[in-house]
């Protein structure tokens, strides 16, 4: 019987590969804090016509999970951070899951929900830092009772700023304030083989100190770079420095194994007076040489045979995103739909950044690719429903 489950769920697999080969494995944040935003449908025909299958947003909007059905597109999901006291409890976990996941899997390809965003350094840090392991258990708890969890893995996102050193990379370390909690996330991870997320962005360590950290290193451009005193590792750019000070941050509790990937990069195309480096230019240079990077399928120098899983910050410009300029101004996309700037993605490759707008698939790909996804449900709930019989007692 074990060999007929593995046959199917590597049939699934293979129908997946074979209906979006072809399709930039780059992941990409779809944030919705805007009131002139397009609709979850074109969104999803932007989407399509970049050829981007992986996709983040920072809740559970039906619309948008109605609207990504039967479309290829991975999706991470978020719980709130204000919903962590709720969710610790077992019975409410199991009913969320049971209206927010359940109702849209796996028509909809949830891969992934993010349990709180920042929770560790949020302004109500201590109201949720405490929270957050228990919702994550009990979430993952739901999707067990329900199934689930052998395709949906449970994580949560944190900044940067949980690091207590971050260099050089072999310094990484977590601030002690988190270090109790941390190391609970991290069993938690470990037991249940989920990544560490991290929010990461040079963009903010360069506008601090811009007269001490080239340029051309936190852009990915031509550099020489620098290397770790102690592992004698050469980096030739700050993100994936700062991705492995964590790794070892996380050695250093004594967890070794766990992927990290990171959940939101990107760089300002405007900003303040004393936002230095906010510009279309520098914005378009970092997010392009990341895209060449994540084609590559390049990893850290900590490391390099295991490909940096990275979402792009962010699909849109959101107008009603609280703070300084900058933080309107992350998006490779106008409301709608021209581009804020080109960075060399394959649909835009032949037009330009002046006249791009939202590209329509054909109703013929549109049909082909429900068809493919019909496919890949019906054999899904079949896997599905073998697993539960298997689990009847006689």
């Amino acid at each position: 019987m074990a060999i007929v489950f593995c046959k199917i769920a590597m049939i699934l697999l293979l129908v997946n590969s074979l209906s979006f080969s072809g399709v930039l494995s780059l992941g990409i944040n779809y944030g919705q804090v805007g009131n002139n935003l397009p609709p979850p449908e074109k969104v999803l025909d932007l989407l399509s016509s970049l050829k981007i299958t992986k996709a983040r947003i920072y809740d559970t909007n039906p619309e948008v999970l109605t609207a990504f059905a039967n479309s290829g597109t991975e999706l991470i999901v978020t719980v709130e951070n204000a919903m962590l006291a709720q969710l610790m409890d077992p019975q409410q976990a199991l009913q969320w899951v049971t209206t927010h996941i359940k109702p849209y899997f796996p028509a909809t390809m949830i891969t992934s929900i993010a349990v709180g965003n920042e929770v560790f350094t949020d302004d109500d840090t201590t109201t949720f830092i405490d929270n957050l392991v228990p919702a994550m258990i009990s979430i993952h708890s739901a999707l067990a009772q329900l199934g689930l969890d052998t395709y949906i893995k449970v994580s949560t996102s944190s900044s940067l700023a949980v690091l207590q050193e971050s260099y050089p990379p072999s310094a990484g370390s977590f601030k002690t304030e988190v270090s109790v909690v941390m190391s609970r996330l991290l069993q938690f991870l470990s037991s249940t083989k989920s990544p560490f997320w991290i929010n990461a962005y040079p963009y903010f360590a360069y506008k601090d100190n811009a007269n001490k950290i080239p340029l051309n290193y936190v852009l990915f451009n031509p550099n020489s770079g620098m290397i770790d005193p102690y592992t004698k590792l050469h980096y030739d750019n700050m993100l994936y420095a700062q991705v492995d000070a964590v790794i070892f941050a996380i050695a250093r509790l004594g967890y070794s194994g766990i992927e990290v990937g990171v959940s939101e990069t990107g760089w300002p195309s405007k900003g303040d007076a004393n936002e230095v480096g906010a510009t279309v230019e520098n914005a378009a240079i970092y997010n392009r040489n990341l895209l060449r990077r994540q084609m590559a399928n390049e990893g850290t120098p900590l490391r390099p045979n295991m490909r940096l899983e990275a979402y792009l910050f962010a699909l849109f410009n959101e107008d009603m995103k609280p703070g300084p300029t900058s933080e309107r101004n992350y998006g490779l996309f106008q409301p709608d739909g021209t581009m804020a700037y080109n960075v060399g993605l394959s649909a835009l490759s032949t037009t330009s950044a002046s006249s791009a707008s939202i590209s329509l698939t054909s109703s013929a790909t549109k049909a082909a690719r429900m068809e493919n996804q019909s496919l890949m449900y019906w054999m899904f709930v079949y896997l599905l429903t073998f697993q539960v019989f298997m689990r009847r007692p006689f």
